[in-house]
């Protein structure tokens, strides 16, 4: 593991490490992905044919869960595939273990290295240690940061053995500092000892089925404690209605429907129905005025 600051700088070392490996230069990258304010931060498209030449790196932008487009992009020039165990800021958009499992295999067949960003995913996020493992899949490099300190800046690039190391491959200016790496110890611990995987993935469970039994909603879709709320409607003003009213923040993604539900691993069951009860409660307000 080479520790930095943050999930940007996971990232781009990430890239780096890539391309020292196998000397190429063209990313795979998916559309609504996002990988931080680094050289992969092209703004979300529809338009799935777009390539963008981002500093050294051209990236290639392709649909999410797409094999076949997938299968006709992938060979032997591309330096790495790098994509979200779960995406986040683009919805909440799963890949699917199928998807995964076939990056997986044509990335070992071509040299590829599969950079698997799980930033916002993991540290039990997802019901799991990270989000990839429901795919039962061992990328070449791994990507954390957020959850990994708990609000204390740090972030990690997880690098397989198999990666020659150099001396002053990576650097870092504040990587690695003795508090960091006491936070970072300090979450593991409360992780393990509070049993919060198994306990994201029992609630996210329960929380999502009652979240589709709401009128208005069109879709519901996550894993754990990382669920996107899809509504058949605009939710600027239901997200003001939820600030404004009942001092509740959500967050959103680049699809202007959706919301995001990424509450603490820790949260409390009081807390998720006084959300239900002010989510409900808004809907059938508009409901009436419909």
């Amino acid at each position: 593991m080479f520790l930095s600051n943050s999930g940007a700088e996971a990232n781009e070392n990430a890239l780096k490490l890539a391309s020292f490996h196998n000397g190429r230069k063209k990313i795979i990258a998916f559309d609504k992905s996002f990988h931080g304010r680094t050289s992969l931060a092209v703004a979300a498209t529809n338009d799935t044919s777009i390539q963008a030449k981002v500093n050294e790196h051209e990236v290639i932008f392709l649909p999410l869960n797409d094999s076949q487009r997938f299968l006709e992009t992938i060979n032997d020039s591309i330096c790495a595939v790098i994509i979200e165990g779960i995406q986040g800021v683009g919805g909440i958009n799963i890949p699917t273990i199928e998807f995964l499992n076939l990056l997986r295999k044509k990335c070992y067949e071509h040299g590829v290295v599969l950079i698997l960003d799980e930033v916002q995913s993991g540290y039990g996020r997802s019901g799991k240690f990270f989000a990839h493992q429901y795919a039962l899949i061992n990328p070449d490099i791994i990507t954390v940061a957020k959850g990994m300190g708990n609000g204390f800046p740090v972030a990690g690039t997880l690098i397989a053995p198999y990666f020659e190391s150099k001396f002053g491959m990576l650097g870092t200016t504040f990587g690695g500092n003795h508090l960091a790496c006491a936070a970072s110890i300090a979450v593991l611990d409360v992780i393990k000892h509070e049993n919060l995987i198994e306990r994201s993935f029992e609630v996210g469970e329960k929380w999502m089925h009652y979240l589709k039994t709401l009128a208005g909603v069109k879709e519901v879709r996550g894993k754990g404690l990382m669920i996107g709320i899809e509504f058949e409607f605009p939710i600027a003003d239901l997200k003001n209605s939820l600030t404004n009213e009942f001092n509740i923040l959500v967050g959103t993604a680049s699809n202007k429907n959706i919301i995001r539900l990424l509450p603490a691993l820790n949260v409390k069951q009081e807390d998720i129905t006084i959300f239900n009860k002010a989510l409900g409660q808004i809907l059938s307000n508009q409901l009436k005025l419909a």
